[in-house]
């Protein structure tokens, strides 16, 4: 049964309000409402709303949290949550101060993405067998994955229309329902090529789709159904690393920054907003030089 702190309407009113104001996915807004709901249950049994939460309230609830072993880095989340919540009570006049406003986020370090060398990533992709028209669309997917940096849920999600095989880029609608045009990369077209010609017909049967990389079914594929069979190439090609959904992004961003690229194109490529987001690639390269120096220096 639904309870009233899931129906609350002043979290309703600040989704929408989110909704108009920046696009967000229904991830996004789903993973907002919980949060809210979250703290407003908390609140409920002391009998306090909302609109009546004082900063002591709020470093309850965190150290709260903390005690149940969230990460500093959740904590982080839900403290940035509670803050765009109110900032926007405060801009709307809904409340007189913002909660807020003087509690600082847990200090968190910057992990360095898990990411793949040169040759893993080779290996990677030459796994999939493509006398099989499964494995060929699975390689051509790889390819473009590695060559353009795309998210998997947005490469799932691409269909037909959104690649340009005579331009070779791929019009990428990204979070926030922001687009962004990202080149192919012969290697990755020569494969697209070869998958559209020889492997999407047999896949389709005599169904009619639009999606570019369609399921056995002919249907869209899901990301998690993608990452199995990611998770086979890579048992397939000896790789031991923990790989994540986002391996092949992060092995493309750090090999472009680590062969000299601009980090605002990889910015770009990439789709961050913010290029803050992006630096987090320099201290790759930086720990990719260190590397190279103790392995090549005379004095290393």
């Amino acid at each position: 049964m639904t309870s009233e702190c899931e129906l609350n309407p002043i979290i309703d009113q600040y989704l929408d309000a989110l909704w108009m104001e920046k696009g967000l996915s229904q991830n996004s807004l789903s993973s907002y409402r919980r949060d809210l709901t979250h703290f407003d249950r908390w609140l409920s049994p002391q009998g306090i709303s909302l609109r009546t939460v004082t900063a002591g309230d709020v470093r309850n609830y965190l150290a709260v949290q903390l005690e149940q072993k969230k990460s500093a880095r959740s904590i982080a989340r839900l403290l940035s949550c509670l803050r765009g919540f109110y900032q926007y009570q405060l801009r709307e006049s809904f409340i007189q101060t913002d909660p807020t406003l003087q509690i600082e986020s847990p200090k968190l370090g910057k992990p360095l993405p898990k990411s793949l060398t040169e040759a893993e990533v080779e290996a990677l992709l030459e796994a999939p067998n493509v006398d099989d028209p499964i494995e060929l669309r699975d390689r051509a997917m790889l390819e473009l994955l590695y060559a353009s940096g795309l998210r998997v849920t947005e490469l799932v999600g691409l269909k037909l229309g959104q690649l340009s095989l005579n331009q070779g880029l791929v019009r990428v609608v990204g979070k926030g329902s922001k687009e962004r045009l990202v080149p192919t990369g012969e290697e990755a077209l020569q494969w697209l090529q070869l998958y559209l010609k020889q492997s999407r017909p047999i896949l389709l049967g005599a169904k009619m789709s639009d999606v570019l990389f369609p399921s056995k079914r002919a249907t869209m594929m899901t990301r998690q159904t993608f990452w199995h069979r990611i998770k086979l190439y890579s048992a397939r090609a000896g790789i031991e690393k923990h790989l994540s959904p986002h391996t092949l992004r992060h092995a493309f961003a750090t090999h472009l920054i680590n062969h000299g690229a601009d980090l605002r194109v990889v910015q770009l490529l990439l789709g961050h907003s913010d290029l803050s987001t992006t630096q987090i690639y320099t201290h790759v390269a930086r720990e990719r030089m260190k590397d190279l120096h103790a392995q090549h220096h005379p004095r290393g």
